[in-house]
């Protein structure tokens, strides 16, 4: 479980890297509120996450109809707790350091919330083959 973490957290460092060039690009560059500029960024990292997840993280052999609406709403959730987390972190301190900690506080629930539900028939397989 350490090393999936492991490579989850890899992983999740590529998609939050795209998260953050896009938010800061949005509010640097644009003029966007930093919260809307912030989703912005959690959608460009879904994409990402998403795809080496399913291939390199939990190596899933489910199809894509079943893991991605999964992945999908766990992802959803998860911009639900960026947005509020960043409302009322934004006020206080400066936007990319409430950025830092709202990603640490994600990426524990995304870790949990698709090792024990978006991928779990894959890790049930593992164990019933050995």
């Amino acid at each position: 479980m350490i090393v999936k973490f492991m490579r989850f957290s890899v992983v999740g460092a590529i998609g939050t890297s795209a998260h953050f060039i896009t938010l800061y690009s949005l509010v640097e560059y644009q003029g966007i509120d930093p919260v809307l500029a912030s989703v912005c960024g959690a959608l460009a990292g879904l994409v990402i996450n998403y795809t080496l997840s399913y291939s390199m993280t939990f190596k899933s052999r489910q199809p894509h109809v079943q893991t991605f609406p999964k992945f999908a709403l766990i992802a959803t959730l998860s911009l639900c707790f960026n947005s509020v987390i960043m409302s009322h972190l934004t006020p206080h301190i400066y936007y990319l350091f409430a950025q830092v900690i709202t990603s640490v506080v994600v990426l524990i629930w995304n870790y949990l919330a698709n090792s024990f539900w978006t991928f779990q028939m894959d890790m049930s397989v593992k164990k019933i083959s050995r």
